[in-house]
């Protein structure tokens, strides 16, 4: 399995290539070559997997044997799982009027983010300590990514990260979950703008091929495929619990409502049709409609400014992953690919040719909702099944509970739950319900906190390549200092 670049200026890499890249050297998104196709009977055997099993057996599918081995593969997403709170890693609630949630929150920091991130870090560490190598991660965060980024890498004697978050932007949970990481390794940077605003910076460095290639620098944001590769077993998962049968022809179809931001996760689902699973998939999406759009009117544009709503980690105008689904869409078009994202990139809009709409549109269906709509759903459900969502969560209740009729006909659906209501107290009390706060994210409030602040008029990318140079710098003392005989020197580091 190889990987090549969305837009095609950059030549293949292996799966370890992809993990140490941000963005590819042309700008584009890795994908891989080719996406395996399962036949009927590999799917009713995949269907008595657990859900670490699945992760395990799609990971074996995009990573080479001669790279990981299959044992080790195992046993570090193992490692990876082995700090969750459920038993099942993640869980699936059936409430009332065939609402199935599928809770993908269990992980430290109440985040779906933590999955991925958790075994992602676990890939890092393997390649890391096999090869004596520090990389500088680079993250920008709307809410959950810089937690479970953190919590992924913290105390890792050869990684340094680097979170930069929207200050008043995030819950204050989600907040101090960052702020309160104090390890000589994590940097995180409270900054005066929005989450769109502070990719900006992020991109410019990562163009920097020189200075990316000198300092190690890396991406965990949904940039980074390892996060994508673990995400579609939430699709596997969520079909096989919710399909009534394997034994129809043709096999039965679940629907599955993504809440959706950046667009990742949607991607991993766009792929696990790819992969031949039998899903309809909604993008449910807040104020901040450009997904919507595009799947309903082709319309691939800005519209004016990020609008803060209640569903704060999907507050998201420039969802770079719609660059992976048109790449994916358009047969693998790489010279379409790239000149529609640097169309979009000049104009910051772009409307999707009549056969590229209908690709999209045949493939995703979207809904949009409203702070309104949010609060009601979460009301709603709380008064039907005593069981609290969280705002992002409700994103996709508000899709469900629109569309009870096609629910009702016969087709199973499956709502992505991608966060726990406990890190979004005043949503929850918006909606006048009661927060119900685990012991451990009451104790955040006491705990010191430790951020660099970056107000606006101030150069970001500089400060960041300032403090990503230094860190590189400090990490090749220390590593020669260590290294031991014969080590030294190579590639300038331990």
């Amino acid at each position: 399995m190889e990987y090549i670049s969305t837009r095609g200026g950059t030549g293949a890499v292996d799966f370890e290539g992809a993990l140490f890249s941000g963005y590819a050297p042309d700008g584009g998104l890795f994908m891989p070559s080719c996406i395996p196709l399962l036949d009927r009977a590999a799917l009713q055997q995949w269907s008595r997997l657990s859900y670490p099993e699945l992760v395990k057996e799609i990971c074996f599918l995009f990573v080479k044997p001669e790279l990981i081995p299959r044992s080790t593969l195992s046993d570090l997403i193992d490692r990876a799982f082995s700090k969750f709170r459920h038993k099942d890693v993640v869980h699936l609630s059936r409430l009332k009027d065939g609402l199935n949630v599928l809770e993908l929150w269990h992980g430290v920091t109440y985040a779906f983010k933590d999955l991925s991130l958790s075994c992602t870090g676990q890939f890092l560490q393997y390649f890391l300590e096999k090869k004596q190598k520090h990389v500088n991660v680079l993250v920008g965060t709307s809410g959950d990514t810089g937690s479970s980024a953190i919590e992924s890498v913290r105390g890792q004697k050869n990684v340094d990260i680097f979170v930069l978050l929207p200050k008043g932007l995030c819950t204050q949970i989600q907040e101090l979950q960052m702020t309160t990481v104090i390890e000589d390794n994590v940097h995180v940077f409270v900054v005066h703008g929005n989450s769109d605003e502070i990719d900006e910076p992020i991109k410019e460095l990562f163009a920097d091929v020189d200075f990316a290639r000198r300092n190690n620098l890396m991406s965990l944001n949904s940039v980074n495929w390892s996060r994508i590769m673990v995400q579609i077993a939430h699709y596997f998962y969520a079909y096989f619990q919710c399909a009534p049968t394997l034994d129809s022809t043709p096999l039965p179809v679940v629907e599955i409502v993504v809440p959706t931001g950046g667009g990742g996760n949607v991607t991993a689902g766009c792929i696990a049709q790819k992969m031949g699973l039998p899903i309809q998939l909604v993008a449910a999406v807040n104020s901040n409609d450009i997904i919507h759009r595009t799947v309903r009117d082709g319309d691939f544009s800005l519209s004016g400014h990020v609008k803060a709503t209640l569903a704060s980690a999907m507050d998201i105008q420039e969802p770079y992953n719609v660059e992976r689904i048109l790449w994916l869409l358009s047969g693998s078009d790489s010279h379409l690919t790239k000149t529609l994202m640097e169309q979009f990139t000049v104009s910051k809009s772009l409307k999707l040719s009549e056969s590229l709409h209908r690709k999209v549109s045949e493939t995703l269906r979207s809904c949009s909702a409203s702070d309104e709509d949010i609060v009601q759903a979460m009301q709603r459900c709380w008064e039907e099944n005593h069981y609290l969502l969280c705002p992002h969560s409700a994103v996709a209740a508000h899709y469900h509970y629109s569309h009870l009729d096609s629910c009702a006909s016969g087709t199973p659906r499956c709502c992505l739950a991608p966060a726990s209501a406990a890190k979004f107290q005043d949503a929850v009390l918006r909606a006048g319900l009661a927060p119900e706060i685990p012991p451990e994210i009451t104790a955040l409030t006491a705990m010191e906190t430790r951020s660099t602040v970056l107000q606006r008029g101030e150069d970001w990318a500089q400060v960041l390549r300032d403090r990503i140079a230094a860190a590189e710098q400090c990490w090749g003392k220390r590593g020669a200092a260590l290294a031991p005989p014969g080590l030294q020197g190579i590639n300038g580091q331990a």
